[in-house]
């Protein structure tokens, strides 16, 4: 979805937010690691703010299940939110405060805002999933949807 965005460069997929150094795909599915399946934005500020990713971030997900994405359920698959400076830091905190009270959610956010300290790439497989597996039975019933809906509320910034 990050990738569609004017003003973002790349959009990489990972894992963060946890304790152990190089996991793979397997070993965070254990959930021993307390890592995340994440996504390292790369983008041009002049372009596009962080305030607008997380825009993008709370627009592309459901922010209000605990350990769960749709079909995917367990605490790899939390909603999180990483922040670098401190900047960033109050930028994420007040946009977390402000969806939280805007409405636009029936149930109340569980996203976690975290300093980032350590982003590990995923496998080259999870990159560019839905561009290489077009035809996924996860891909056509679950990510190809969630992207038709956010493309419908984003069209104004897409590239």
């Amino acid at each position: 979805i990050f990738e569609a965005v004017v003003g973002v460069d790349s959009a990489i997929s990972g894992y963060a937010g946890g304790t152990v150094a190089f996991p793979t795909y397997e070993l965070v599915n254990t959930e021993t690691t307390g890592h995340a399946e994440t996504v390292l934005v790369y983008y041009n500020p002049q372009v596009i703010s962080y305030k607008e990713l997380i825009n993008v971030f709370f627009s592309s997900h459901d922010p209000t299940t605990r350990d769960r994405q749709g079909p995917d359920r367990g605490s790899s698959y939390r909603s999180i939110l990483f922040y670098n400076t401190p900047q960033e830091k109050e930028i994420a905190e007040q946009s977390l405060q402000r969806f939280s009270t805007s409405g636009q959610f029936k149930n109340p956010i569980v996203t976690e805002v975290k300093q980032l300290n350590d982003f590990y790439r995923a496998e080259g497989y999870h990159q560019d999933y839905i561009e290489h597996n077009p035809g996924n039975p996860y891909v056509q019933g679950v990510s190809i949807p969630r992207f038709e809906l956010f493309k419908k509320t984003y069209k104004g910034k897409l590239k």
